[in-house]
């Protein structure tokens, strides 16, 4: 446990807050900054402690993809050395509590949210493990990542067979000896495979429609190209895919050891086998969709994409800038496999890297579409009082990173302020109220 708000239990004393924001991590922390701003009265619950999820939900060499220039909590840019490294999973630590010393919010630590409800009054009633908390107002800022998923067939491997998601992988030390196959290449499964490789293990790599961005590219970091070209600044409501941008995987590469791209071709190369998408499991036999060839080439067709438009952007703006050879693909599988008997091969280990679902099973509003999804509009829910933050395309692509959550935490404390100021102007003066009584 966390000890730089071990002395904060007396907030807890008081059950009537006009907010309460649910979640201590950098999003709660940057909500609590600008209601602090706003001179508005709140709490900010954290189940565990901050940073919780920094510290203790990551493989021991985790780092940012997103270069350290992209670290911009509200009033607290990254001052360090590097902003065009990549700061390792203690500095990622160190950063989001040396805001949280620097703002102090009005944080509790170690309370857990059991239930939000709506009372007969109107207020919304928040059930926790430290009491109740009555409130016109909860910021939800737990993020998405709650539920590790894993699918129903993996239950019929041999339990001989270890199984794990990534969020319980530390390091290849930690693992049976043996052959590991990795499942998914979003950011987290590509870069596990790679901290494997690195370490001489055999890896296996199941790889699924994840597309992947160029890292360096004509002589500067792709991301610092995509900052000029406004793709950050790029809001949900314009985006060509609207809503369903919000489903999309990340793109793939890595920030470790100064950041590079990940051609996944390459790796192959090297010895990485690669299959396609998994499509069941019978015993110790793994079945697989035939798609690797396809998933490899609309990946590259996404990277190409990605230096196309930087091209264009630096051709536009009449920019000097090295030239560098097109794509090359360097390998591509002769015949896909389309199963495998993990037992067979030498494999003693699966880590399942496809994602997490959120939890909301807590709030009992009619806050979530037919998926449990929440319905929102920049995070103001339709349900009166309820709010969310820190979650992928809030509003922009950095909405659920470093990058964009200080603009969004913004809105929504001027959304709540102004709320208030309508409240307080629309109810009956002390005076009045006395006189009616």
């Amino acid at each position: 446990m966390s000890t730089l708000f071990n002395n904060q239990e007396h907030l807890l004393e008081e059950k009537d807050y006009p907010v309460v924001v649910v979640g201590g991590g950098q999003a709660g922390l940057s909500v609590s900054y600008y209601l602090k701003q706003h001179g508005i009265e709140h709490i900010v619950l954290e189940k565990k402690f901050v940073a919780h999820s920094w510290a203790k939900d990551r493989w021991d060499t985790f780092c940012l993809v997103t270069p350290n220039w992209q670290c911009r909590l509200p009033d607290f840019p990254y001052a360090g050395d590097d902003p065009e490294g990549f700061m390792l999973k203690d500095q990622i630590v160190e950063y989001v509590q040396a805001f949280a010393l620097k703002t102090r919010p009005p944080v509790v630590e170690g309370v857990s949210v059991n239930q939000v409800t709506r009372q007969k009054n109107g207020d919304l009633l928040v059930a926790t493990s430290a009491g109740d908390f009555s409130t016109r107002h909860v910021i939800v800022a737990t993020g998405g990542y709650d539920m590790p998923i894993i699918p129903p067939y993996a239950e019929r491997l041999p339990k001989r067979i270890k199984q794990i998601h990534s969020v319980d992988y530390r390091n290849p030390e930690s693992l049976p000896d043996g052959e590991v196959l990795v499942v998914g290449t979003g950011q987290s499964g590509v870069q596990l495979m790679e901290d494997l490789h690195l370490a001489g293990r055999k890896v296996h790599l199941c790889v699924g429609p994840a597309p992947r961005s160029p890292r360096v590219y004509r002589g500067r970091e792709s991301t610092a190209w995509l900052m000029d070209m406004g793709v950050y600044g790029l809001t949900i409501d314009r985006h060509p895919l609207g809503d369903r941008a919000r489903e999309r995987t990340n793109h793939y590469m890595t920030g470790r050891d100064g950041g590079h791209e990940i051609d996944l071709r390459q790796f192959a190369r090297q010895g990485v086998k690669l299959y396609g998408s998994v499509a069941d499991i019978e015993g110790s036999t793994l079945r697989f969709l035939p798609d690797l060839e396809k998933n490899l080439d609309d990946a590259d067709e996404v990277y190409v994409g990605i230096r196309k438009d930087i091209d264009r952007h630096i051709a536009a703006q009449g920019i000097d800038a090295p030239i560098e050879p097109e794509f090359v693909k360097v390998w591509r599988p002769e015949q896909e496999v389309l199963s495998l008997d993990a037992e067979a091969a030498g494999i003693t280990t699966i880590i399942w890297a496809i994602g997490f679902r959120p939890d909301y099973r807590w709030i009992e509003l009619p806050a979530f579409d037919g998926r449990g999804h929440p319905k929102y509009d920049r995070g103001v829910s339709n349900v009166l009082g309820l709010y969310f933050l820190g979650l992928p395309w809030l509003n922009t692509w950095g909405s659920g990173r470093f990058l964009g959550i200080a603009e969004d935490a913004a809105h929504l404390a001027d959304v709540i302020a102004k709320r208030e100021q309508a409240a307080a102007a629309t109810s009956p003066q002390p005076a009045l109220e006395e006189a009616l009584s």
